[in-house]
């Protein structure tokens, strides 16, 4: 899962990219309304945790970008501003959540984690796909009841054909998804066929159905057809 944070203050963004990244996300950060208007027309974010108060302009008015370009990425407001009227108009303008600094780095996570699955799954804490079954938050995968060992990114990999279900998800979709903005440091689309293959075997040696459809000069398509 991908996240991007606007944040300014150095020491508290650290933090917060430390603890997200040890919980297995993917965290990208800016520090300004500019660099954060950039991010979000250009990649897709699973969630966005903003900051209101930017040193060149208004977190509020990311979220405003966000809803004119239609996005469903969830969003979490931050602000040292214990204001009433802030937190009415970030909700109302269409985020979802809003924390008050100074807040615990668990509780932000706990946020995060509880709007992904409501964005993606319908707020289910276990994802079940015919003999497929997932249990987000322990990055635990089971087919026919069988526990399946899988890498960060494989994991990553099949929550993201999971949410995205009879969709053709292009290769630089993949790439930019589970790698970020590290994907343009890739010579060649390689390693996602070695990930997507992986995938493919573990599934399958476990007794499952290997749902992968390759869309040829497109990309991949998670199916039941």
């Amino acid at each position: 899962m991908k996240i991007l944070l606007i944040e300014d203050e150095k020491e508290l963004a650290g933090s917060i990219i430390a603890y997200v990244q040890k919980e297995n996300y993917i965290c990208e950060a800016v520090m300004t309304y500019e660099d954060a208007k950039e991010k979000i027309n250009l990649y897709q974010y699973d969630c966005i945790v903003v900051d209101i108060t930017l040193p060149d302009g208004s977190g509020l008015e990311v979220i405003r970008e966000l809803k004119k370009n239609k996005s469903d990425t969830g969003i979490i407001i931050i602000s040292a501003k214990n204001s009433l009227e802030d937190k009415l108009t970030g909700l109302d303008i269409g985020a979802d959540d809003y924390l008050t600094k100074p807040f615990h780095l668990s509780e932000l996570n706990a946020r995060i984690k509880s709007i992904i699955r409501r964005r993606n799954f319908s707020g289910a804490s276990e994802i079940s796909f015919n003999e497929i079954r997932v249990l987000p938050d322990q990055q635990e995968v089971f087919v026919n009841d069988t526990t399946v060992i899988l890498t960060k990114k494989e994991f990553e990999l099949l929550i993201y054909f999971l949410s995205n279900k009879e969709r053709v998800l292009t290769k630089e979709s993949i790439a930019e998804h589970l790698w970020g903005d590290e994907m343009d440091l890739a010579d060649s689309f390689d390693f996602i066929y070695t990930h997507i293959k992986n995938l493919r075997k573990k599934i399958t040696e476990a007794g499952g159905k290997d749902y992968i459809q390759t869309v040829y000069g497109m990309g991949y398509k998670f199916t039941v057809s």
